[in-house]
């Protein structure tokens, strides 16, 4: 007989084990994963090329970037700079100038390690990029398309007028670090589903717009809509922006599945089981997992 996830564990986790992602959902977040990972690395790979960000339709305007990220000599020495309009920070060994473990120093705005590919070359960046950009929008639309056809959107993603009165609550649970256990923990809690539905809805749409926003053919396909959002620059730096929102995104995201229990987290987006855990004592609402 065919053994499951379920049949391999005690009878008292397997009383508790709960199937919380189906394969499709599985799938695609792990393409997710992947793109998102690769298209940051080449992303800022890309930015090595001119790393500076400005408001309007282009650079050459006169007027001062917004951010910049570069480098200076003094005495001689190599100095990384990080600049916010007229402000400016010493990022040396960090941003604008860093040294390897062999002793090479490199003059980019970010260091060989976090980018893809791992030296400096604009035009694999840019493969790199635009395959996993589209790979990502299929991905992303085949998630919207199964979410709205398999109910897992509004069943699981989509949040209730009672959830978010209580939304004071369930900030305090969190940072207390209270998980729901039991029936409770078989659904996303109001956090979780204003998190992914403002990730999956506005910030994710929003950077492959600003995506194709950058590339001229993509703007002549309707005339002028980059200037709805202040120009071909502007897209860019709001691409910037979205992409470190998220990151955060995903430290925060990885920072819970740690302190939630990270093996019962990836075991449900491995093989789909996730274990609730008992119901909590009678006069006890939540306790910490």
């Amino acid at each position: 007989m065919q053994e499951t996830a379920s049949s391999l564990m005690p009878r008292s986790n397997r009383e508790t084990l709960y199937y919380r992602h189906r394969l499709p959902v599985r799938l695609m977040h792990w393409i997710n994963v992947l793109c998102l990972v690769i298209l940051f690395m080449s992303g800022l790979s890309i930015f090595n090329a001119h790393p500076a960000l400005y408001w309007g339709d282009s650079s050459y305007s006169g007027r001062p970037a917004i951010l910049q990220i570069t480098s200076v000599d003094v005495d001689s020495v190599p100095k990384g700079i990080a600049r916010f309009g007229s402000y400016q920070i010493n990022t040396t060994g960090v941003l604008g100038v860093t040294t390897s473990r062999d002793g090479v120093t490199s003059r980019y705005a970010f260091p060989s390690w976090m980018t893809i590919p791992g030296y400096y070359s604009l035009a694999y960046a840019r493969q790199w990029h635009f395959f996993f950009a589209w790979l990502f929008v299929f991905n992303g639309v085949a998630f919207l398309v199964y979410s709205i056809w398999s109910g897992h959107l509004a069943r699981d993603l989509a949040p209730g007028k009672q959830e978010l009165e209580g939304i004071g609550e369930s900030i305090k649970d969190h940072l207390r670090f209270r998980h729901p256990r039991g029936e409770a923990a078989r659904h996303y809690n109001v956090l979780q589903k204003l998190a992914y539905v403002t990730v999956i809805f506005i910030l994710l749409p929003l950077i492959a717009l600003m995506g194709m926003a950058m590339s001229p053919a993509l703007d002549t396909v309707i005339a002028g809509w980059v200037d709805w959002v202040g120009g071909r620059q502007s897209a860019r730096t709001i691409h910037f922006i979205i992409a470190w929102m998220l990151v955060a995104f995903v430290l925060i995201h990885v920072f819970e599945v740690i302190v939630s229990g990270l093996w019962n987290h990836l075991r449900s987006m491995i093989t789909g089981y996730y274990d609730t855990g008992p119901e909590p004592s009678p006069g006890v609402r939540r306790e910490i997992t």
